[in-house]
């Protein structure tokens, strides 16, 4: 099994490739999905979360207010870093997860969607990491088109995230989507050719003992939960 990792920043065109994937036959395990399952009224993320930043972040329904818990965490960067905190277990575990049952599925090619693959050091599962890359001014103008921000809050959101010029050169492959669609898919066409081709034996190899160390960390990620929720029962 090959796990490959995919990240970028904030516009630089991730969820393209991620969605390239999946239209080739490519399961694809969405850290954001995950993210907000591990939020989601009720569960052990939601508790921490809302007693940590307060009712205020509810919704009518007690659903957590995603736009207003986004503004509070990017204005202040020791409340973006507690927030990780308190999700990261959740959101480790609830990722290991839907590896493990692919692979129990007998999936070839795994892609991990994730934003922070680097800062939450998931990439050492990952074997090849792609790096979604796009200039800083694009970057910013893409930004501030897709969600109607100003560009001093975009600035704001990009600078709360690591460098995108660092994440590059972590990456086995980069690509640039910078350009037209076209230049894109040019470029995904050569890396779905890269990930897909058969494992050598090293690899082979290699990927039998990262199952099962994946093994390992789902069920040491699904204890951890576990005891968060429980010490959030019993308060």
């Amino acid at each position: 099994m090959r796990i490959v990792g995919l990240t970028g920043g904030i516009a630089s065109g991730k969820s393209t490739i991620s969605n390239l994937f999946k239209a080739h036959g490519i399961p694809v395990v969405d850290a954001d999905l995950v993210a907000r399952d591990v939020l989601r009224k009720g569960t052990g993320g939601w508790k921490r979360v809302v007693a940590a930043f307060g009712q205020e972040i509810l919704l009518d329904n007690g659903e957590v207010n995603r736009a207003q818990l986004g503004q509070i965490v990017f204005s202040d960067p020791s409340k973006r870093q507690l927030l990780n905190r308190l999700l990261a277990p959740y959101i480790s575990s609830g990722i290991f997860f839907e590896v493990f049952k692919l692979w129990i599925k007998g999936c070839k090619v795994i892609v991990l969607d994730i934003p922070l693959l680097f800062e939450a050091k998931l990439d050492r599962w990952t074997k090849p990491i792609i790096v979604v890359w796009v200039d800083s001014e694009t970057q910013l103008q893409r930004l501030v088109a897709r969600d109607g921000i100003s560009e001093e809050q975009a600035r704001n959101r990009i600078n709360a995230q690591m460098e995108l010029d660092w994440k590059r050169g972590k990456a086995d492959i980069v690509i640039d989507n910078s350009g037209t669609m076209v230049d894109t898919k040019e470029q995904f066409e050569k890396v779905l050719i890269q990930v897909t081709r058969p494992l050598t034996w090293t690899e082979f190899s290699l990927s039998r003992q990262g199952a099962v160390s994946l093994l390992v960390s789902v069920i040491v990620g699904v204890l951890a939960c576990r005891n968060f929720y429980y010490s959030d029962s019993v308060r």
